[in-house]
């Protein structure tokens, strides 16, 4: 996905959500001259009028309340960029299980190398070590 559809996704879901428990914003989300994707739209192009690189996620997002709280609002034209957004990937139990075992399979391949490579080096220098020891008939 995207980054500017995540963006966009993560916007949607705080608009909803704050939407579910403050019934004084529900109505205004619902604004038929509104749309998710001008929200964005205003989002970016407010962002690159202050020149700044990062964000605090509720400077974010009352940038999307304001949009939808104003009736007169200038959005701009759309802009294209790459926006990056931090977020914590929530896992299933069936993911982490997988996961688990993913990480257990590559650690015995990892160790399985190095007792590996561990028995190769000291096989070559038994060998070459019986080679160069002269013995006591030899002088």
């Amino acid at each position: 996905m995207k980054g500017t559809e995540h963006f966009t996704r993560t916007i949607a879901e705080y608009l909803n959500q704050r939407a579910a428990t403050d019934p004084l914003f529900a109505p205004n989300l619902m604004k038929p001259n509104k749309s998710i994707e001008e929200c964005v739209t205003y989002i970016l192009n407010q962002v690159q009028k202050s020149g700044c690189n990062g964000f605090d996620d509720d400077e974010i997002y009352s940038m999307a309340v304001h949009y939808y709280d104003e009736d007169e609002i200038e959005v701009g034209k759309a802009t294209d960029c790459q926006v990056m957004v931090n977020h914590v990937v929530e896992l299933t139990e069936e993911e982490k299980a997988e996961a688990r075992k993913q990480a257990i399979e590559q650690y015995q391949r990892e160790e399985l190398a190095k007792i590996q490579s561990r028995n190769a080096r000291g096989k070559k220098t038994e060998s070459a070590a019986t080679q160069v020891q002269p013995s006591l008939f030899d002088f």
